[in-house]
Formats: C-alpha cells, sequence, structure tokens
C-alpha cells in the first residue's frame, strides 16, 4: 500500500520523529513534524492532515488536551504514541477522542499498519465517484462521508473516526449480537475494553439515557446489538 495523504508527527523527541518521517516516508506518506502542541495546531489551522500521530508527554501542554482539541476536528484521525502504557492512560485517551493507541516502545512496522487501518476507517480506501449512503434509525441520521450524526429536533453531533467505523458496523447488521472481537475489525492488536470504552462515548452520544441504554444493547457474555430497525438511502 501507498499513500500521499499528510500525517503530523508531534513529538518532542526529534529521533522519534525523524525514525517515523522516515519509516512512513518509505510508504509515500508525506509527513511533518512539531515539537510541540501549539506548533501543530497553528499548522493545522493552514492544512489539516489526515492523521495525527500524538506523544502525550508534550513540553508545552498536555497531550491529552491535544486528544480532545483535535477529536472535534471533522475527517482527522488521532493516533496516540506514548510511553504511557497503563490502562488508565489508555482508556482516558479513547474516552477524549483518539481513535488508536500505541504504547513506545514501538516496533514501526505495527505502526504503519496501524496508520494504514486508521485511514480505512476514514473511508481513504473509497472510490471518489462513491457516494456513501445515509442511515436513518431511532429518532438519528447518520452520514458515513462526514461522520455527522443529525438528530430530528435538530441536534447535530460529529463522530470520531473510530466512533464512526462502531456505529457504522452496528448499522449493517441491526438486530443482530456483535462479539467485541467483530466489532473489532481491522484493528491489528486489540487491548483490554478498548470496544467498551468506544462503546460509551457512543452511548453518551446517542442515548437519551445512557445508563439505560435503547438504541445500543449489552448482551451480557456476548458482545452489543443495535435493537432498533435501520433504513439507508
Amino acid at each position: 500500500m501507498s499513500s500521499n495523504d499528510l500525517i503530523y508527527v508531534i513529538d518532542d523527541d526529534q529521533d522519534v520523529c525523524d525514525l517515523i518521517s522516515r519509516k512512513l516516508g518509505d510508504f509515500g506518506f508525506n509527513l511533518r513534524s512539531f515539537c510541540t502542541g501549539a506548533h501543530a495546531l497553528q499548522a493545522i489551522r493552514r492544512e489539516a492532515p489526515k492523521v495525527c500521530i500524538i506523544d502525550l508527554g508534550l513540553p508545552d501542554m498536555d497531550g491529552m488536551a491535544l486528544v480532545r482539541e483535535l477529536a472535534s476536528h471533522k475527517g482527522i484521525g488521532v493516533l496516540i504514541l506514548s510511553g504511557r502504557g497503563s490502562l488508565p492512560d489508555r482508556v482516558m485517551g479513547l474516552e477524549l477522542g483518539a481513535d488508536d493507541y500505541i504504547t513506545k516502545p514501538f516496533e514501526p512496522r505495527e505502526l504503519i499498519a496501524r496508520v494504514h487501518s486508521l485511514l480505512r476507517r476514514l473511508g481513504q480506501d473509497q472510490p471518489l465517484t462513491e457516494t456513501p449512503k445515509q442511515a436513518r434509525f431511532a429518532d438519528w441520521r447518520f452520514n458515513p462521508a462526514t461522520l455527522t450524526l443529525l438528530r430530528d429536533n435538530g441536534d447535530e453531533l460529529t463522530l470520531s473516526a473510530a466512533e464512526g467505523d462502531l456505529l457504522g458496523t452496528l448499522l449493517r447488521t441491526p438486530q443482530q449480537i456483535l462479539s467485541r472481537d467483530r466489532l473489532l475489525g481491522d484493528q491489528t492488536i486489540p487491548y483490554d475494553r478498548s470496544i467498551d470504552s468506544r462503546m460509551s462515548r457512543l452511548r453518551k452520544k446517542l442515548e437519551s439515557d445512557p445508563r439505560e441504554p435503547r438504541i445500543i444493547k449489552t448482551v451480557y457474555g456476548a458482545g452489543y446489538i443495535l435493537a432498533t430497525a435501520v433504513e439507508w438511502y
């Protein structure tokens, strides 16, 4: 696989930036590196990348705050690459909107695979002439092309790439129990409870009461089910 998509690497370790730039550059990616979150945000305002690879230990700001900021941008995938390998850090990163998480030290081939996987989730492999369908379910409409949810009352929300991928899988198989492995899709190396964290974020956006979900239900010991009919148009 090759791509000329723009990728930003945000890490104050120049050796890490050079390694990522060299390895991903071999696959045709266009890489730019930044040593501070402020410099990266300035560049994003001028030209948004397809993917941001973020270290959490930045010198000028909390990396988690940067993840939260980038998750609000439509169409930007967020991949955390950090020495913080604890489960609470990984869960927090996902809760704040990251699409994937890799711990240091890392294997460059794994990073390449994760970037390709994230771009697939963002829809980069679709032909430009293809017009993605929209789905209607419950009191929502979902547009996979823009990762937006529109409620009948006019409320509009934007999903992260990972949330959109998860919802899309559920919408394509309504009223069927899906295991966590099925919902993980092509994520290369899943980590504990990652689907549960993403499901929690998705429910907070979809459900009137996330503690008593009516749209996405848990089937204990089996997985999850989209408990409503879906119309594609």
